[in-house]
């Protein structure tokens, strides 16, 4: 006679369960697992984490039965594990209802992502990656609801089990208030018992979904002590059982049932992907920096986007932003960002769009949005509502899901101003904070960004000035470390070379494809984590540090010049953003005085207008650039030549020629040479050749701006000698001008830096030049004449750095 279906069920229920008590104790063997569960008692936790290759090594058949029927053998496992813990500590087994089993190792085939979890899954246990989109807020679930009866004396025990409970049906979920013979029922809160209940959303990673379709995602019901351990924004890996829910609605009819993934482990994975690199490509890296250490800056920067002709500070200014600087989160809370935000303004068709491809085909994170495809709460994190249940949650944007990575924004200008403000506190604290609907959260979002712009009038009006150009306000402009006009200017030589660049391009096929073939939309194979989230073996390959040489892609003109590969490139960028380099003195003081001097440059210079306002944070622009400069070089200090090229990267960005000023000049010169004519009538044979020349120098310097939209030279030397309603000052002596010229820039540097020490020991903000003199040749071995003070002096003071009155030297 055949045993009933029941009884059978019972019978391999036992088994299982005997099987997996085995397992855990496993005292003979190693005791790894009583240790762990010793661990779990000790730290009052009621979760034990079970490696699944220790269970395959262990008994096979149990391994593949567990990940096949997961619901059934699941409730063996955790009964099992009940009745070991029952039988090292009786007392602590009776606190909790029950005992949970996470797993974790590898998955095989059943490791996969939301766009490959199908129907074949369901009932079986799985392992899937994604990134949290959205978070429910934490809620209490009953369990056991206790109730006494005042009439009878008794108590009544009712337990409530759903569609995500492993063991039981679901049950009833009405609430008794009376008992069989219709007493009312007073409900005990004190001993029932309930469980914290959480359901969030996972997506497919951002970078791994496919070109053209929309990222996949899965729902994740979050139980007791797992809930709040993850929020929007995190990459996770989520083991648990894939289950069907019947509809509230309409499942009957249509045949569509609701999927859910029941979580019974969540491990979060690192924020930074680590590409695959063996030992002998960290050799080739260390190789690479110490045989190029002259100009590895400079090789690396010619061979990010080789495509792309020209924009060589730009490319300089994007590898910077790749390295990044380094983040310090100081002992009361306050965080001094690393990342480099950079804006490019330009005409239209000078490659702004293209840097911004490039540069997400080779940052290990970046996310791409448009500004008119994209919103404030898009980019940072919006407050929705559950269609299910109702409630609200939070759902990440993508800063906050490009955390240590970067949004590169195109058409920046296209945004509207109140979508643009939202990214403000992104920008400079690296958080998001939401305080919406009942919800008070902060996120972490600590990304670069990289944006493109057109100017306000679609394209850029030399004739007025770039503040007017670029139409931003200066409190986000400010947060951007560096803001690079792009100008399409007419020369002849230059289109030459570009349209030649071009055609090449067009021509040039990569290694190992055929003339005539489809070019490739991008094949990367997906892979996945299966013991370690944070480390991915792969079968090693060859790194080619340089690009084969080839005519197309290096051109006539570049035979000696190498093209560093793409993979090198992403590899070497992740081994140098690992160093944390340090300021030494020399480098400091040049940074502080190069900033002070930035500071009145402005004010200084009558046609050189400033593209985005100079302020403190551009001192901390200085210091994250020479950061990352010195990461490009591998070395552990920041020298000087790496604050020299933070300082010519700035220099080059900040500040921007206007010709429109020029013109006014002119206009005004030539209207008070024509009354002073009126009024000296015999003296117009010289005013006639007076503004002749004037009109000559003014063409000069007009034909000199019109292929240079950035001037570094000393603007006091292009300013016109003599304007005409000004009496001409008498020209000094011949030996009085040349004594000038002979103060070289190392003694004023010298003096300069002697002038800073007097000050500092003075603590005062005035000296007088006799006790200066005497300080700064106290201990120097060449001292300086009162000739060289005075002209270093007068030099100074033309540059608005310190003012004399009376012999009395006023530091500002």
């Amino acid at each position: 006679m055949a045993a009933a279906p029941g009884a059978l069920e019972d019978a391999e229920l036992r088994e299982a369960q005997r099987d997996y008590l085995d397992f855990l104790d496993d005292e003979e063997d190693q005791g790894i697992y009583q240790s762990k569960v010793r661990d779990v008692i000790n730290d009052s936790q009621c979760r034990l984490i079970v490696n699944i290759n220790d269970l395959r090594r262990k008994n096979e058949k149990r391994a593949n039965r567990l990940l096949s029927n997961a619901f059934e053998e699941l409730v063996a496992f955790q009964r099992a594990l009940k009745d070991f813990v029952a039988s090292i500590d009786a007392t602590y087994a009776k606190q909790y209802e029950e005992f949970y089993i996470g797993l974790e190792g590898s998955f095989g085939s059943k490791h996969v992502t939301p766009r490959t979890l199908t129907s074949c899954f369901l009932g079986c246990m799985v392992c899937v990656e994604g990134i949290v989109t959205k978070c429910s807020l934490v809620r209490p679930k009953i369990v056991r609801s206790v109730h006494y009866c005042p009439a009878t004396k008794k108590t009544i025990e009712r337990r409530y089990t759903d569609m995500t409970t492993l063991e039981a049906f679901p049950s009833s979920s009405v609430y008794p208030t009376k008992d069989e013979e219709n007493n009312p029922l007073e409900t005990e809160f004190g001993l029932s018992v309930y469980k914290d209940h959480q359901t969030i959303t996972i997506q497919e990673m951002p970078e791994k979904a496919p070109a053209g379709q929309l990222p996949r995602s899965v729902d994740v019901v979050l139980d007791d002590d797992l809930v709040d351990k993850v929020k929007p924004g995190d990459r996770i890996q989520v083991i648990g059982t894939y289950r069907c829910l019947p509809g509230k609605k309409g499942g009957y009819t249509s045949g569509t049932f609701r999927t859910i993934l029941i979580a019974c482990h969540v491990k979060q994975m690192s924020k930074e992907i680590r590409p695959l690199y063996s030992a002998s490509d960290v050799a080739k890296i260390k190789r690479f920096s110490k045989s190029r250490s002259k100009d590895i800056f400079d090789q690396l920067s010619r061979s990010l986007a080789p495509s792309i002709h020209g924009h060589e500070y730009i490319k300089k200014a994007i590898l910077c932003m790749l390295l990044g600087g380094v983040e310090k989160v100081l002992e009361n809370g306050t965080r001094i960002r690393g990342d480099i935000n950079i804006l490019l303004i330009g005409d239209p068709s000078v490659a702004k769009s293209q840097l911004l491809r490039y540069v997400l085909a080779t940052a290990p994170r970046a996310i791409a949005t448009t500004g008119r495809g994209s919103s404030g709460v898009g980019l940072t994190a919006a407050v929705t509502t559950d269609q299910e249940t109702g409630e609200r949650r939070l759902e990440a944007g993508a800063m906050v899901l490009a955390d240590r990575g970067v949004v590169c924004i195109d058409e920046f200008d296209k945004m509207s101003d109140i979508d643009r403000t939202a990214i403000h506190e992104v920008m400079e604290q690296g958080r998001v904070t939401i305080a919406k609907a009942g919800i008070h959260a902060r996120l972490n979002a600590r990304c670069s960004v990289l944006a493109a712009a057109n100017p306000v009038y679609g394209r850029y009006d030399q004739y007025k000035t770039p503040m007017e150009n670029i139409g931003l306000q200066d409190s986000l402009l400010s947060r951007f470390d560096l803001l690079f006009i792009v100008l399409d200017q007419m020369d002849p030589e230059q289109d030459r070379e570009i349209s030649d660049h071009v055609l090449r391009m067009h021509r040039y096929r990569g290694p190992g494809e055929q003339d005539g073939d489809a070019m490739p939309l991008g094949s990367a194979v997906e892979i996945l984590a299966t013991d370690d989230p944070n480390v991915i073996q792969e079968e090693e390959q060859e790194l080619q540090v340089y690009e084969k040489h080839d005519d197309l892609l290096h051109g006539p003109k570049r035979h000696k010049e190498k093209i560093v590969s793409m993979e090198f490139m992403r590899k070497y960028i992740h081994v140098a953003k690992m160093i944390k380099p340090v300021l030494t003195q020399e480098s400091a003081n040049y940074i502080a005085e190069e900033y002070s001097r930035l500071r009145s440059q402005d004010q200084m210079s009558s046609d050189v207008a400033r593209t985005s306002p100079v302020t403190a944070r551009t001192l901390e622009t200085l210091i994250r650039l020479s950061t990352a400069h010195a990461k490009a070089r591998m070395s552990k200090t920041i020298d000087l030549q790496d604050a020299e090229a933070a300082v010519e990267l700035v220099q080059f960005a900040y500040f921007k020629k206007v010709l429109e000023r020029e013109k006014k000049r002119k206009k005004q010169a030539e209207d008070d040479m024509e009354t002073e004519e009126e009024e000296e009538p015999e003296d117009g044979e010289r005013r006639k050749k007076r503004r002749k020349k004037a009109r000559s120098a003014d063409q000069e310097g007009k034909d000199g701006d019109s292929y240079d939209p950035y001037d570094f030279s000393d603007t006091e030397k292009d300013m016109p000698e003599v304007q005409a309603h000004t009496p001409k000052t008498p020209e000094p002596a011949e030996t009085g001008g040349s004594k000038k010229t002979e103060l070289a820039d190392s003694r004023l540097k010298a003096f300069k830096a002697g002038l800073l020490e007097v000050f500092r020991a003075a603590h005062a903000q005035s000296v007088g030049l006799k006790s200066l003199m005497e300080s700064i040749n106290r201990d120097n071995s060449d001292p300086f004449s009162s000739a060289e003070v005075k002209m270093a002096l007068e030099h100074m003071q033309n540059e608005n750095q310190i003012m004399m009155s009376d012999d009395i030297i006023f530091l500002i």
